[in-house]
């Protein structure tokens, strides 16, 4: 016997009007009709993610930590995001996510889990590549796109891991360009993407993406008091990242340009050069540092040598390859941007002439 938990009258009037009980369910609507029901924005974002997710991965690593008279192995999950580069199974992320691990386990889409071997790393800059033995048939690479032509006010989309959630989508817009970075190395990463998408723990080493869904930066900090997003997340550009992964994997380090000056003082004018490495770039170009001067003099009935720094002919550096440099951060950022073995133009001032001087570049030690 049918009991439908309505009364007779009201099943006899479905009946009447050709709607029988199993007809009760709405049948699927079709693809393109379900598709009407999202808006412009959230087809993006479903766009991105799809097209990016199996790009990421969630980095695990175990550090030795000293403990008291012992070294103990410390996990820590979720310590990261990472960006899978190619088929080989290069994967880019922070240096700051794989420092001192012992033992790296890469996350993949498909929930594989792989052991990883460091590649190279940068600790100027905060990158570092890793790699994977895993199947071509599950990585995924990235499409990188361009951070040369990036707005305020773009939309921008973050895919990672923080606290550990695999892939998690995140969207919002670049609120600034052109910031500048501190490193615990002393130099500072300049062109920073700063982005108010959420970027909490484990976001670092993920990709920053665009609309369409092409890789613009690696997220690599936040600013925040409590360790958790407050709506100012900074990303490595992607400019920066192609100069330095190539080497990353063919040197496992980065060669940088040297120019030979090993210290210098910041004036009103430019950069005052007190030091030249010996037969470096700049000395052998001619560039004049601080004159150290050695002297004998008679005190009594000995003889003793005394040396004296003479500061009058040393050069001032005011521009380097036709910018403008007023302190060493400038001058690092510039030199930085040539290779070993380049000519770059050194505009310094000396004894109240402007000249310019041509160095070569040799590779940093």
């Amino acid at each position: 016997m049918f009991h439908s938990g309505l009364l007779p009258g009201v099943v006899a009037a479905l009946c009447l009007t050709g709607v029988s009980g199993a007809a009760l369910a709405a049948p699927p609507a079709p693809a393109a009709e379900q598709e009407r029901h999202f808006t412009p924005d959230e087809r993006t974002n479903i766009a991105v993610y799809e097209a990016v997710n199996r790009s990421v991965a969630n980095i695990n690593t175990k550090a030795t930590v000293p403990s008291g008279l012992f070294l103990l192995e410390v996990p820590s999950e979720g310590a990261g995001s990472g960006i899978v580069l190619d088929t080989s199974g290069h994967v880019l992320t922070n240096f700051h996510v794989v420092e001192n691990a012992k033992e790296i386990q890469v996350l993949l889409y498909d929930g594989s889990s792989h052991q990883a071997t460091l590649i190279g790393a940068d600790p100027a800059t905060d990158v570092a590549v890793i790699r994977v033995a895993a199947p071509p048939e599950v990585l995924v690479p990235v499409t990188f796109g361009s951070s040369s032509d990036l707005r305020v006010g773009q939309r921008v989309f973050a895919i990672g891991n923080p606290f550990g959630l695999e892939r998690t989508l995140t969207t919002g817009i670049i609120s600034s360009l052109n910031r500048s970075l501190p490193t615990r190395t002393g130099r500072t990463i300049k062109s920073i993407i700063q982005t108010d998408a959420a970027i909490n723990p484990g976001n670092s080493g993920g990709p920053l993406l665009d609309s369409a869904s092409r890789l613009i930066g690696m997220n690599t900090a936040i600013a925040s008091r409590t360790g958790q997003s407050a709506g100012v997340g900074f990303a490595i550009p992607v400019g920066t990242l192609g100069r330095i992964v190539p080497q990353l994997i063919g040197k496992g380090k980065v060669v940088r340009p040297d120019a030979g000056i090993t210290r210098v003082y910041q004036t009103d004018r430019g950069l005052l050069v007190a030091a030249l490495a010996p037969e470096g770039p700049a000395e052998r170009a001619g560039v004049h540092g601080f004159r150290v001067i050695r002297e004998r003099r008679r005190q009594g009935p000995f003889i003793a040598d005394f040396e004296r720094v003479d500061r009058t002919g040393a050069d001032v550096i005011v521009a380097v390859a036709g910018q403008p440099v007023k302190t060493a951060d400038d001058f690092l950022s510039v030199i930085d941007a040539h290779n070993p073995g380049d000519q770059v133009l050194f505009t310094v001032e000396r004894e109240g002439h402007r000249l310019d001087v041509p160095v070569i570049l040799d590779a940093e030690q």
